[in-house]
């Protein structure tokens, strides 16, 4: 019998390439058909979904994570479906999914899965995932910081058939989109439904050109480029067990609660196995992660410590083990609240950083910006509807800074990394009753250091919907929860939300809370926070400092205090005698 090693030294690594290449390309025409016919801004503009190809086990053959956190997000719940289903699937289905429970990372999230067949056998799958503007539950907009079980959150969709065989089971789709409060939920998922028609295409054009063997080799072959790599990228890290620990902030329940990250990575030859015993327990709260999502925000933050060339498919999983016990806030046991889940990413992966700072000094970041999301909900009097926004343009806050490099400014949360845009500001007003007043970069946000933090920002705008409700949902409102610094470097400065009613009273909400009834004619202003600092702020570039000051982003105060750069303050011109004087004290 020949060895899937055997088959994969036999193949032509031009060819591997070609399809490799090709199975990228088909996920991102799916990505392109979901920015182009999607209708949520959620999607078309902060992109905030995955486009991927599986084998007929679910194992991962490509994918296009257009948010980073969303890397583990359609494996779990793929297997699941194949195991669900076993030999009930059939040319023509789709299948939906969400449940947290069952492999999903998020109730909101919502996948769509499409079999393909080759010769009247199962051969593939072409799946999407997209966060969703509703879906369901007690509260507009899937987040519900009162929520105490999953019930309280959304609609739980469990595998389901919505097309049997090429044909619409009305019955059941309109039993789950009447559970949901949105139009624009049915029109997203439909448009989610034609992105993975474009994937079946797509591999029914490459099944055309392959012939099975070939095609099968190829995969093999690729898998094992996958581990090939992520092996040599561990084997280059000293063997060792390094710990990391980090906090999430205020379980929405009691006050002052901290919820612990502990993390014990093990680095063993070709091997790395990354434990969370010892984390503290699931959360009354909605502050719990479903395995999948802890998974996705290990993974995505290890993809930033090595090669970042490792292709995408299952093979990068099989040097990583990881230890996560059911019962912690990392993975919740059913039937908890866990929307708030991928927002652990941020805490994730700082517990991450501080691990392999020990190992690779020069490959980690400092803290980046903790999450402090506001939904707004409520009713647009403007075209007489319901409205929603997640408020992608002002919790945008700064990344870490790491060797040789500054962090990015208004990059926005660790678990997108870039990856979710701030909304078109003209777009923002005609999508929202919202009148924007202001988006700039906060004055002294970045962390100080040798290399600066990235910077965070200020927004403001005039709410003019009409029975309007915010829901806030995240931390880093806590002094311990500031974005840390590396090797000398500080940390970044705190996130804030303030709302201005018309009758002068200014209210400061939880980190996790509902504002209902939020009047007309209030003002809402958030600061984001900057990423933590790295390196010492007095080795850092006299001129850059300056830079800054002439770019109005750091006060004459913070460029004496934090970095010992002299500038005055009428002429903003550079004293290098005082400079001198203030680096050269202890």
């Amino acid at each position: 019998m020949t060895s899937t090693a055997d088959t994969a030294a036999k193949v032509d690594p031009i060819e591997a390439s070609v399809l490799h290449r090709r199975l990228k390309s088909i996920t991102e025409e799916m990505g392109l058909t979901l920015l182009r016919t999607t209708r949520s801004p959620i999607l078309n503009e902060a992109r905030d979904f995955v486009t991927g190809l599986y084998d007929a086990q679910g194992q991962m053959l490509e994918q296009t994570e257009y948010i980073p956190v969303l890397a583990f997000a359609l494996q779990p719940a793929c297997e699941h479906i194949v195991q669900f289903f076993g030999d009930d699937i059939h040319e023509g289905d789709v299948i939906l999914h969400n449940d947290v429970f069952s492999g999903g990372n998020q109730n909101n999230d919502v996948a769509v899965f499409r079999p393909v067949f080759r010769g009247g056998k199962l051969a593939a799958w072409a799946a999407c995932k997209g966060h969703q503007a509703d879906i369901g539950g007690a509260q507009a907009g899937g987040y519900n910081p009162e929520a105490r079980e999953v019930w309280q959150e959304a609609l739980r969709i469990t595998p389901i058939k919505v097309h049997e065989a090429g044909k619409l089971r009305r019955d059941v789709w309109r039993m789950i989109f009447a559970n949901i409060r949105y139009r624009i939920v049915e029109e997203d998922i439909k448009a989610q439904i034609g992105a993975t028609r474009v994937g079946e295409r797509g591999m029914q054009d490459l099944f055309r050109r392959f012939d099975a063997g070939r095609f099968d080799a190829c995969i093999a072959y690729l898998f094992a480029a996958a581990e090939r790599i992520v092996r040599r990228e561990i084997t280059a890290i000293a063997d060792g067990v390094y710990r990391g620990e980090s906090w999430a902030f205020y379980d929405g329940v009691n006050d002052g609660s901290r919820m612990k990250i502990n993390l014990a990575v093990t680095v063993a030859a070709d091997e790395v196995t990354f434990d969370f015993t010892g984390s503290s327990p699931q959360t009354p709260g909605f502050v719990n992660a479903p395995y999948a999502a802890t998974a996705s925000a290990l993974l995505l933050t290890f993809l930033m410590l090595i090669n970042p060339d490792v292709p995408h498919n299952a093979g990068l999983l099989r040097a990583i083990r990881i230890v996560n016990p059911e019962g912690s806030f990392l993975n919740a046991r059913f039937p908890a609240a866990t929307t708030f889940g991928n927002s652990i990413t941020g805490p994730i992966s700082d517990a991450i950083f501080r691990a392999f700072a020990q190992a690779l000094p020069k490959m980690v970041s400092a803290g980046w910006n903790r999450m402090m999301g506001f939904t707004v909900t409520g009713h647009d009097p403007r075209h007489a509807r319901p409205y929603v926004d997640i408020l992608f343009l002002s919790l945008k806050g700064g990344s870490g800074a790491t060797w040789n490099a500054d962090g990015y400014n208004h990059i926005g949360l660790i678990n997108c990394a870039g990856g979710i845009l701030a909304q078109d500001y003209e777009m923002f007003e005609i999508h929202d009753p919202h009148r924007l007043v202001r988006h700039e970069y906060a004055v002294d946000s970045a962390g100080a250091g040798r290399w600066r933090g990235g910077l965070g920002v200020e927004t403001e705008f005039v709410i003019e919907g009409e029975n309007v409700t915010g829901i806030a949902f995240g931390d880093g409102v806590e002094e311990d929860a500031r974005a840390f610094g590396l090797f000398g470097g500080k940390s970044g400065s705190i996130n804030a939300i303030k709302i201005g009613y018309p009758d002068g009273v200014t209210m400061s909400p939880k980190s996790k809370a509902i504002i209902r009834n939020i009047p007309r004619g209030a003002v809402f202003r958030q600061w984001a926070g900057g990423g933590g600092g790295y390196g010492d702020p007095h080795e850092r570039d006299e001129e850059l400092v300056l830079a800054d000051v002439l770019d109005g982003v750091l006060s004459v105060d913070a460029a004496r205090n934090d970095y010992g750069v002299a500038i005055d303050p009428t002429s903003l011109v550079l004293d290098p005698s005082a400079t001198k004087l203030l680096r050269s004290r202890p």
